[in-house]
């Protein structure tokens, strides 16, 4: 696929090369940020590849006029896809890392998306204390997980909401998830009948296939079911009455 760097190469006053103010990737823009830029991400934005398989689904699933429910933002991609390329009414984005929610919000900015709405809070069965969050050298490493304890460099509180009650409040059309592994536990405790779609990223090597059967029948019970057309390896979609 064509790579498609954002700027020309730049120098500084020493005659190194200077990272690209911004990198371009299947038309959105996306402001470098040297933690979250580090490593794979640049290059897979670069040949228009980031979350390829996801993206082709939920691309194929939102219609205009949907409403969106994001569970795990990331960097603010798949928001900015959706809302540029299938005009959705609203897309609300949860996403747990405190310190991803600035750079979300700059790659709305910049790519001129305003009917996201960012959340940074965990959903749960029910509404509780605020979590611990533990925050990488790595930002996208950053997790729940006490682990490895000597890359951890912040630890923050985290908002923990209520996943029935915000569904109440929200009530989407399309679910879009990538949850690294919580998608076992977190789906079956709510009800999703009023879905037309979902797109769900399954992480088996993590939640065996218990936990993969828990999703397929979340959605099955909400009337939705499964669309192999769009549908690839551990990325999984679904509809109503296709």
């Amino acid at each position: 696929m064509k790579d498609d760097t954002a700027a020309a190469l730049r120098t500084g006053e020493d005659g190194q090369a200077l990272p690209p103010r911004e990198l371009h990737s299947r038309g959105l823009k996306f402001p470098h940020h040297p933690q979250i830029m580090a490593g794979k991400i640049a290059k897979l934005l670069r040949r228009n590849v980031y979350e390829y398989k996801e993206s082709e689904a939920a691309l194929h699933v939102v219609k205009p006029g949907d409403v969106v429910l994001e569970l795990g933002a990331g960097i603010g991609y798949m928001s900015s896809l959706i809302a540029t390329k299938c005009k959705p009414a609203a897309i609300h984005s949860f996403e747990a890392n405190p310190r991803l929610i600035d750079y979300i919000g700059e790659v709305h900015a910049a790519n001129g998306v305003t009917c996201a709405s960012v959340h940074n809070a965990l959903l749960a069965p029910e509404a509780g204390p605020a979590a611990d969050f533990f925050v990488r050298e790595n930002l996208l490493a950053s997790s729940m997980i006490e682990e490895n304890a000597g890359q951890i460099v912040a630890v923050e509180r985290v908002e923990v909401r209520s996943l029935p009650v915000t569904l109440a409040e929200i009530r989407p059309t399309v679910l879009i998830c990538d949850i690294e592994g919580a998608e076992a536990t977190l789906l079956p405790c709510a009800d999703f009948t009023g879905l037309r779609a979902a797109v769900i990223e399954l992480h088996p090597q993590w939640i065996g296939q218990a936990g993969v059967q828990a999703v397929f029948d979340t959605m099955n019970r909400a009337g939705l079911t499964y669309f192999p057309r769009v549908s690839e390896g551990k990325v999984v979609a679904f509809r109503r009455g296709w």
